[in-house]
């Protein structure tokens, strides 16, 4: 390709040059001979120049097929730059703020095969969701970002299961003025926890999310709405927003996931506070709390104000990598809300809700093969979930839906943004049974 390009663009060089040069060249043989003489030292002047531009023509297509080469390279195994967490974002929702101008594509996806060992559930393998990550940075102030997720591998039902669907995970500007202080607005990830912002696979332990962060912090979590965010000191960050509020109609005894209203045409009659705060006393830890408030009504039912909050801690440093969080939520008027939603007496939205969990891991990479090249960590979680924690008066819990939960497990990367995993999770609840898991899975980020 590199050949034919050079060729091409020489000969097109040597026919432009000597078509000038015979132009330019005497035209009869009766002019006298000191004019001849003149003209031939002319012409040789000519023909020397003309091999000086090839001479510099073959230069410059030497450099244009250089660059159509690491162009064509480029297209197709770009350089990829260490992914980074930014701004409270994934490490790969955060390629944006790495680029010079103009368009930043990323992504990430998962896929998961879970077994029923006990025999009280379905086996069941499932294209979790697959993500594409869009963002544009207009200027060194105005950055756009976005994520789009495409769940369940098709929007159409089957013989086994409903639809997936697509979904805006997020999509914000965000407006730079100085590290204390910035602007974003749009569909946001709201701050809590730790999963709800870094939420790609390789970022994480375990097949499955933690509990607490799916039932209590009910992750993915976004809403419509605006605020700031920035760094106090080097060791201090935040981020605070107003939002939507959840619609309590979702609510049910499980807790309050059913109630987010993710940016669709959301009531906006009751609106919410989030923030967070987040502290690096040193390179190895990272310490903090978020904190939720706001009305639930929306359309008529009771306010069922919820105050939600977390406090969470972690240390990386070297091969070892550890985690706490604990969350909580407290709802006003739970016994009208149940009341006016039917619940039954048995099943009733709670006034508590509360869970939490520690996890450990180790890289015993290179204690088996004397390198870090690669990334093998096994991992255990140690959870309590429980969104019936109290209960309004005349109603009773459902003790099902109260548990322990251990899990232990393994990270493989062989890229660090590429990730296998194995986990068995063992259940213990109140009441009743939950069948306990091994869960296969694979995820990746770019």
């Amino acid at each position: 390709m590199a050949r034919s390009l050079r060729r091409a663009f020489l000969m097109l060089a040597l026919l432009a040059v000597t078509a000038q040069a015979r132009a330019e060249s005497p035209a009869s043989a009766a002019e006298p001979r000191a004019q001849q003489g003149a003209a031939e030292r002319s012409l040789e002047d000519e023909v020397r120049a003309r091999d000086d531009r090839i001479d510099d023509l073959e230069r410059k297509v030497d450099v244009l097929v250089d660059e159509l080469s690491h162009l064509r390279t480029q297209v197709a195994v770009p350089e990829e730059p260490e992914l980074v967490s930014a701004y409270g974002l994934g490490p790969a929702a955060s390629k944006i703020y790495g680029v010079e101008r103009g368009l930043s594509l990323g992504g990430y996806g998962e896929a998961n095969y879970t077994n029923a060992v006990d025999g009280g559930g379905t086996d069941r393998a499932d294209f979790l969701r697959l993500v594409t990550y869009l963002g544009y940075k207009f200027s060194e102030s105005i950055i756009f970002n976005a994520e789009i997720e495409y769940e369940h591998a098709t929007t159409g039902s089957t013989a086994t299961s409903g639809s997936g669907e697509v979904s805006v995970e997020f999509a914000a500007l965000d407006f730079f003025w100085k590290e204390a202080l910035n602007a974003r607005t749009g569909l946001v990830l709201l701050p809590m926890g730790f999963i709800n912002e870094v939420h790609e696979p390789p970022f994480f332990f375990g097949v499955q999310r933690p509990e607490t962060e799916r039932r209590i912090i009910p992750s993915t979590w976004r809403e419509n709405g605006a605020g700031i965010f920035g760094r106090l000191r080097e060791d201090l960050e935040y981020r605070a927003y107003v939002v939507t509020g959840f619609n309590a109609a979702g609510f049910s005894s499980s807790g309050i996931r059913g109630g987010r209203q993710q940016g669709n045409r959301a009531v906006a009659e009751d609106l919410a506070f989030v923030g967070r705060l987040d502290w690096t006393p040193a390179e190895a830890w990272l310490l903090g709390g978020s904190l939720y408030a706001g009305d639930s009504g929306q359309t008529g039912l009771p306010d069922a104000r919820l105050v939600m909050w977390d406090l969470h801690a972690q240390y990386r440093s070297g091969p070892w990598q550890a985690r706490a969080l604990f969350a909580m939520n407290r709802l006003s008027d739970a016994g009208d809300l149940s009341r006016a939603l039917g619940l039954a007496p048995g099943s009733p939205v709670a006034e508590q809700m509360l869970g939490g969990y520690g996890e450990l891991a180790y890289d015993v990479w290179p204690l088996l093969t004397g390198s870090e090249a690669k990334y093998l960590a096994p991992f255990v979680r140690v959870e309590y979930v429980d969104p019936q924690n109290q209960v309004p008066s005349g109603f009773s819990r459902d003790g099902n839906k109260r548990f322990w939960l251990g899990t232990v497990g393994l990270s493989y990367k062989p890229h660090p943004n590429v990730v296998l995993k194995l986990e068995y999770r063992q259940f213990a609840p109140d009441e009743g049974d939950i069948p306990n898991e091994i869960g296969l899975g694979m995820g990746f980020a770019f």
